[in-house]
């Protein structure tokens, strides 16, 4: 973990976009943290990065935040583009004293001010997502995503025909990487000639910029655009120029039919629905961590596009039975990284504090961890 909050604290996020949250309501509570069983109406709040509409990253989350509501004796709120810093203080404060029971702080960047406002609100449960600081009334959540992202990785891999394909990625801490780095393992697993070429946009949603990024990577040759942001900007420009795309977050393929070969895509309903029924009996606890996989139905892929030929599909589909069935063997050795030097032995598996604070690229990544 030291490697991660040495990674996450080289880059200093945007701190604009004054936000409003909820009304005002009780003052800041001193009593000890409570775990009792909730028996009456449960108020969750969600606080999001982007816009609901992104169809992304915070869309994949609402739709997390629907299905829980559908379990009845739940008032749910969100607070929707909210940035890193003082906004998102703001609103995760806003919540606390608005009489919330368990506030969903959905982004790597909103880490710091939920640890903040968590210290004045004992009685309050939050859980933050990607993060790994937690205390008495904090955990953490993130699915492995990296999984699916070796599959998208291998669909690309078969599908290249200039052995050269672009990464569009927001900023360079050991989530994004290690995406970057499964997506490349999947590539180079099918195709060992393949390269992957990276570009950071430093943003998690502005699709002008992220669709500019992936405008230059395919001047550079690119035949196939993947990408770690929250909006369609990435495929609509492979589109264009007739090539193909990977995407994230959820399905885009209508914004880019004839690009879209698949995507990682998040299902959080499962994951919410566990953490509201453990509120609810009294067995939520802080300082833990959840890391759900493919396995518990927290990550997957989307649906081929109609241009993947079914042999295709056949060997991609053969991997994610061994990932449905827990069988994880993605980050198991050797792996080099980009100098050639191995980083995990062969035959040896990386821990989860490996993966959590990976700050290097894997051999066939073409760019700079910074």
């Amino acid at each position: 973990m030291k490697n991660m909050l040495r990674t996450a604290a080289t880059f200093a996020l945007a701190l604009t976009f004054a936000l409003a949250g909820c009304s005002g309501a009780p003052e800041k509570a001193a009593a000890p943290v409570a775990n009792a069983p909730k028996t009456g109406e449960l108020k969750v709040g969600f606080v999001y990065t982007s816009p609901v509409g992104d169809a992304g990253y915070s869309w994949a989350h609402d739709q997390g935040r629907l299905a829980i509501e559908k379990l009845g004796n739940i008032q749910t709120s969100y607070v929707e583009a909210v940035k890193d810093g003082p906004d998102a203080e703001r609103v995760i404060e806003n919540m606390a004293r608005g009489g919330f029971d368990l506030v969903f702080a959905t982004n790597f960047g909103f880490m710091d001010p939920t640890m903040k406002v968590a210290k004045d609100y004992p009685n309050v449960k939050f859980m933050h997502c990607s993060g790994f600081k937690s205390s008495e009334n904090v955990s953490n959540y993130f699915g492995r995503i990296y999984q699916a992202r070796y599959l998208t990785g291998m669909t690309a891999g078969l599908m290249t025909k200039s052995n050269t394909l672009g990464y569009v990625a927001a900023f360079p801490i050991p989530e994004v990487i290690r995406g970057i780095n499964a997506f490349t393992l999947g590539v180079r697993a099918v195709n060992p000639k393949a390269q992957v070429r990276v570009v950071w946009t430093k943003t998690w949603f502005d699709p002008a910029l992220e669709k500019d990024a992936a405008v230059s990577l395919l001047d550079v040759g690119c035949d196939v655009i993947a990408q770690h942001q929250n909006s369609p900007g990435p495929q609509e420009a492979a589109q264009e120029r007739g090539k193909y795309s990977i995407g994230y977050n959820s399905d885009m393929a209508t914004f880019a039919p004839k690009a879209h070969l698949t995507a990682a895509v998040w299902n959080w309903a499962p994951l919410y629905e566990h953490v509201v029924k453990q509120v609810r009996e009294g067995s939520w606890k802080g300082n833990e961590a959840i890391w759900w996989g493919m396995d518990k139905g927290v990550v997957d892929i989307a649906p081929f596009g109609p241009m993947v030929p079914k042999g295709v599909q056949d060997k991609v589909l053969a991997k994610k039975a061994e990932l449905l069935k827990g069988e994880d063997t993605i980050f198991v050795g050797p792996i080099k990284d980009q100098a050639g030097q191995v980083k995990i032995a062969a035959g040896a598996k990386a821990e989860d504090k490996e993966l959590l604070g990976m700050t290097w690229f894997v051999e066939g990544v073409v760019g700079s961890v910074q």
